[in-house]
């Protein structure tokens, strides 16, 4: 995205709402407005996609009422969206979890829970969104002193030849 652009859209997002992923349980409180009353809608599920990044980021809660699988599209920084709370950490090996669609019964709902995966040993309970939230945290971080240090660094290399070029023109005269 162009600068401008995430510099524009930088207010109108939403914090802590990131902390969800594919796979995961959640159920996302809707504002509703009827007419001048406002009331808060909650649709829970199983989150099988995630889309876009800033303003545009979407993502898709599918779950199964009455015989018949049913989808919402949400946007995750919307401002209808009162919060997101999450009912079920997974593990997923896929960005999308669409073949959820083919499935019936009960196990158009099944995802590994990270819980069980732990009971098992199959994953290290110390690797949490938490801890994945933290590490992101520090890399962006890190990315961000590389940078100041980069520009410094070009800052100081042009001052240099400015001073170079004042003593070359003192030198002539």
């Amino acid at each position: 995205m162009k600068p401008i652009v995430v510099e524009i859209t930088r207010g109108q997002l939403q914090t802590g709402r990131d902390v969800f992923k594919v796979g995961d349980g959640v159920r996302v409180h809707t504002k509703v407005k009827e007419g001048d009353k406002e009331r808060v809608q909650v649709f829970s599920g199983i989150v099988i996609a995630r889309k876009g990044r800033g303003v545009a980021e979407t993502f898709t809660v599918r779950r199964i009422s009455y015989g018949e699988g049913v989808e919402r599209v949400f946007p995750v920084h919307a401002p209808t969206i009162a919060k997101i709370e999450i009912e079920r950490d997974a593990v997923t090996q896929k960005a999308r979890l669409y073949y959820l669609r083919k499935r019936i019964g009960k196990q158009a709902t099944s995802v590994k829970e990270r819980r069980l995966l732990e009971a098992t040993g199959a994953i290290d309970a110390t690797s949490s969104p938490e801890a994945g939230l933290a590490a992101a945290e520090a890399k962006a971080e890190a990315a961000a002193k590389a940078e100041a240090e980069s520009a410094a660094r070009a800052e100081a290399k042009a001052k240099a030849k400015a001073e170079k070029a004042k003593e070359a023109e003192a030198a002539k005269k």
